[in-house]
């Protein structure tokens, strides 16, 4: 990768952190709900428990955000690092018998996850020499390495027992807190960005001097519509883990189909993410992306209509994997830009936090709608409006371009 060969020191480092930290994750976290079960816990308070990991790392994003911006990426880091390690300690003390430090636990792992993803994210994107587009790109592929690597890693420790994988994370998150809180790594100026926006739709420098009025009218238009296509993003991709798993059983008779979707999903984003925004989408604008990418939805949840087994499933993995590789790193572009300077924690952590509401709202919905259309094809129709509304709104963003390093 270009990119890779061309990213400072610290940027590299960043990105094997993102790399280990996601192996392990994924190491852990598909398999917490199958050991808390195993520990005795009722499939009730399982659910709950799981729930609540996410719930504390998406409901803490914005005060990360804010923490980012007042204490600088490199503290928050620490404490993020800090947090993780304490959780997957008090996770191995816990248990069916011993509920306070599982619970703690969970919510630490989930409240430092918050904070290390984007203090790494906001460091990443202030990168000299690198513009915010190349370090999203190379990020989410980085994570879906761990998507796709962890699981089966986790599947293969886990019969020597689950405080082994626990060990492993404990162990790759202190070598890699000592490596970045205490080496010579660059922290970067909260808020400076390497590629800087330029255009009409560009946000204000905050230290300009304009008008306070024009100031929050730009803002406004900036981030109106773009924290109501991160609640759209979220609500329609939720149903690849709401509504498709119960789909592609039905549409294949196979419970494997769903295993199928995701393991092509993962390995298309690893071999494809950096390429398609760093070469073949190199000059579009972010906004542009984002309309690509949520026409690349009603396209994928369009072959899905017909019914036709697993010709409609397989046909549904390529546009879906657009869309997320569009999406999900525009959705941050789009936000540094409009960022006012100082401010990158801030608008990262928004769009965590809209991410949140969407896939809470995606999930409700989601199980609404699985019970009102009681199969057919209605539910596809639906999320395809959903999603041509969503790219209709992409045109409502201002049109900013970044200034590649």
């Amino acid at each position: 990768m270009n990119g890779w060969r061309g990213a400072s020191p610290t940027a590299r480092l960043l990105l094997v952190a993102v790399l280990l930290t996601g192996l392990t994750t994924f190491m852990f976290l598909p398999l917490l709900a199958i050991e808390l079960t195993a520990q005795g816990i009722p499939a009730g308070r399982t659910g709950f428990l799981v729930g609540l990991l996410a719930f504390s790392s998406q409901a803490f994003s914005l005060l990360s955000g804010l923490l980012v911006d007042r204490l600088g990426p490199r503290r928050v880091m620490a404490a993020g690092f800090l947090l993780r390690i304490a959780g997957y300690v008090l996770l191995g003390l816990g248990g069916a018998g011993r509920p306070a430090p599982l619970v703690a636990g969970i919510v630490a792992v989930g409240v430092g996850g918050s904070m290390l993803g984007l203090s790494t994210k906001t460091l990443l994107v202030s990168q000299e020499g690198s513009d915010p587009r190349t370090m999203l790109a190379l990020r989410s592929t980085f994570v879906n390495i761990g998507v796709v690597v962890g699981p089966a890693l986790g599947a293969l420790v886990y019969p020597l027992g689950f405080r082994y994988i626990l060990a492993a994370c404990v162990l790759s998150h202190l070598v890699l807190g000592i490596g970045l809180v205490s080496g010579r790594t660059a922290a970067a100026v909260p808020g400076r960005t390497a590629a800087k926006a330029t255009g009409p739709g560009a946000a204000p420098d905050a230290t300009a001097g304009r008008p306070g009025e024009v100031t929050r009218w730009t803002l406004l238009r900036h981030w109106a519509p773009l924290a109501a296509l991160g609640v759209a993003y979220w609500a329609i991709y939720s149903q690849l883990n709401v509504l498709l798993p119960i789909a592609a059983n039905e549409l294949t008779g196979s419970t494997a189909a769903i295993s199928v979707v995701f393991t092509a999903n993962g390995l298309l984003v690893v071999l494809f993410q950096y390429t398609l925004l760093s070469r073949v989408f190199r000059r579009a604008t972010a906004r542009t992306l984002l309309a690509l990418g949520f026409l690349a939805f009603a396209c994928a949840y369009a072959v899905l209509i017909p019914l036709a087994g697993w010709y409609s499933l397989l046909a549904f993995v390529l546009p879906v994997t657009l869309a997320e590789m569009l999406i999900g790193p525009s959705l941050d572009e789009q936000a540094v830009n409009a960022a006012a300077l100082r401010r990158t924690g801030l608008a990262l952590g928004t769009m965590s936090a809209a991410g949140a509401l969407g896939s809470l709202l995606g999930s409700s919905l989601g199980g609404q709608l699985l019970q009102a259309t009681r199969g057919g094809s209605r539910a596809w129709v639906l999320l395809v409006g959903c999603s041509l509304a969503a790219a209709a709104i992409c045109l409502l963003l201002p049109k900013v371009r970044t200034r590649h390093a």
